[in-house]
């Protein structure tokens, strides 16, 4: 029942940072790219096409919103079969929060909020953009778009995601360049795209670094239980000798979240104020309590089966004399 009311609890937290993270991308948007009529990637940026494109053709565009989601669903629709049920739902909810904040907010921004700076307006958009995709990406959230394009591409090719994202999100902000006949309008959604992608990496390699420690203190058992029930991380205790003192002395080796390393340091020192204390980043921490290794099961399969096929030709296969 803990385990349970524990995953509704996380599941809860991560919804409410994902809808946190949409307002901030669509606020971004709305306020300072939309109105400059830059064009980004992503269908945003698709969806601002199609509004100026109409608005010229017909006096009056196509909402951004209305273009957005009904892209997102199409494209569901199409790789429903390819990419799982947990991405398509995942997805609709993140298509329909994004389609009616953008849907809301843009009417209120005719105007960008710094008038007369449209650079400024590029960059602060960028910066809210990729800062909200970042949040949305850290807990497992998708606003669809160019993630789905990227999905299905990668299911029948070796293209990666990442690329395909960014050979659509560049055929997209060229396309502008037919409707404004503007070059600048180009660059700065290439601009904008640089930040959204700089700052998303940002926001999430800084959320999954961790750190490591080492500690040497007389007394560690103290500061093991301490960690344990106090910060809720593991330790493990290493036995070594001081060469100096020529004593055996045990180590603790601790890995936590970068975000939990003043809790640490706090316990640590609590308890002993003359243990010995090292910290170093540590990149790629795998394992429970810790960032899981997602390994597609069916490449996996694919593979122990094309190894397992090619052992059976090699054992199979006559002993040539002359390599003997």
């Amino acid at each position: 029942m803990h385990l349970t009311a524990n995953k509704i609890w996380v599941s809860i937290r991560d919804y409410v940072f994902i809808v946190l993270g949409i307002f901030l991308y669509a606020f971004g948007f709305s306020a300072f790219i939309f109105p400059e009529k830059v064009v980004i990637g992503g269908l945003a940026g698709f969806g601002t096409l199609i509004y100026f494109i109409t608005e010229m053709l017909f006096g009056k565009g196509v909402p951004v919103a209305v273009t957005q989601y009904v892209t997102n669903l199409l494209l569901l629709a199409m790789a429903f079969k390819g990419v799982g049920r947990q991405f398509v739902i995942r997805t609709i909810f993140g298509a329909t929060v994004i389609s009616l904040f953008i849907g809301v907010l843009t009417p209120l921004f005719p105007e960008p909020l710094v008038a007369q700076q449209t650079f400024m307006n590029v960059i602060i958009g960028g910066i809210l953009c990729g800062v909200g995709i970042g949040m949305v990406f850290v807990h497992n959230g998708s606003t669809g778009g160019t993630d789905i394009i990227a999905a299905m591409v990668s299911k029948s090719s070796n293209t990666s995601i990442g690329r395909t994202m960014l050979y659509c999100d560049m055929c997209i902000i060229s396309s502008s360049f037919l409707i404004f006949h503007n070059v600048d309008k180009v660059v700065y959604g290439f601009i904008v795209l640089v930040i959204t992608a700089y700052l998303a990496d940002m926001v999430i390699d800084t959320n999954r670094q961790a750190v490591q420690f080492t500690i040497f203190s007389r007394h560690w058992e103290r500061i093991a239980d301490a960690i344990s029930h106090e910060a809720n991380r593991g330790c493990t205790v290493i036995n070594g000798t001081g060469w100096y003192t020529k004593h055996e002395v045990k180590m603790l080796l601790v890995m936590c979240r970068k975000i939990e390393s003043v809790t640490i340091f706090r316990i640590v020192k609590s308890i002993d104020e003359d243990a010995f204390i090292t910290q170093s980043n540590v990149n790629g921490v795998y394992g429970k309590g810790f960032d899981k290794i997602k390994i597609k099961e069916a490449r996996r399969r694919a593979s122990e089966k094309k190894n397992a096929e090619a052992a059976e030709i090699t054992a199979d296969s006559p002993v040539n004399d002359t390599a003997l």
